[in-house]
């Protein structure tokens, strides 16, 4: 059997792995975010496909670091921890969470009656185990799914950033919440919108030889 640590404080991504039998434990990491964004703007044009991995990597990395020290010198349970991270991609603008009622009001105004690319970063690292010859056992990929969005009226978008829901989630959409009824499509895989692709990370997870059926809770 395989446990599951989820680096990340999203409920979509934890209901997204219960629903699909995997019963995580969760652990929030304290990942200074700008930072990075930072850093990555110094080195040039930001490509929202690394921007979304090197995130992801950062979060996984700073769980792992954190229970590592504190796992038993033989654990029976082989542990793997999972982080993510959500950005969508709009005309080649980038944009995470607007945080603010103002932000998300212009961003959907922006978004209606149009398609963006919802990409989510993975990244897994195994604790306790490493590949020969190349240290830490990780891997990372990118889920990217097109999003369409409904042409909302302005009440609409108004009665919905008053929820409060789109504040905090990457892009200022949900598909599983309020915001479902305004996305009018997708094209790619659903799980990726919600932030946690369970294809793609049975594709990570088969490449660290760890079998998806492991996580089951049964």
């Amino acid at each position: 059997m395989t446990q599951l640590i989820l680096a990340s404080a999203s409920p979509a991504r934890l209901e997204t792995l219960r629903r699909a039998g995997v019963e995580p434990s969760v652990q929030v990491s304290d990942v200074d975010e700008d930072a990075i964004l930072e850093r990555l703007h110094a080195e040039g044009p930001l490509d929202p496909k690394r921007a979304v991995l090197e995130l992801a990597r950062a979060k996984c990395a700073a769980v792992a670091d954190q229970i590592h020290d504190d796992s038993p010198a033989s654990q029976p349970t082989q542990r793997v921890v999972v982080g993510c991270d959500s950005m969508l991609e709009l005309d080649g603008e980038i944009l995470g969470k607007p945080y603010e009622p103002e932000v998300a009001i212009e961003r959907w105004k922006a978004m209606r009656g149009r398609s963006g690319v919802l990409h989510s970063g993975h990244w897994v690292r195994m604790l306790g185990e490493a590949l020969p010859g190349e240290g830490v056992a990780e891997s990372g990929d990118v889920s990217s799914t097109i999003v369409h969005f409904a042409n909302v009226t302005d009440q609409e978008i108004a009665d919905y950033v008053a929820t409060g829901e789109p504040l905090h989630v990457a892009g200022a959409f949900t598909i599983d919440g309020f915001g479902g009824p305004f996305i009018s499509g997708i094209e790619g895989d659903h799980h990726g919108v919600l932030g946690l692709s369970l294809p793609l990370l049975r594709l990570i997870l088969g490449r660290l030889g760890v079998s998806w059926t492991s996580l089951w809770n049964r």
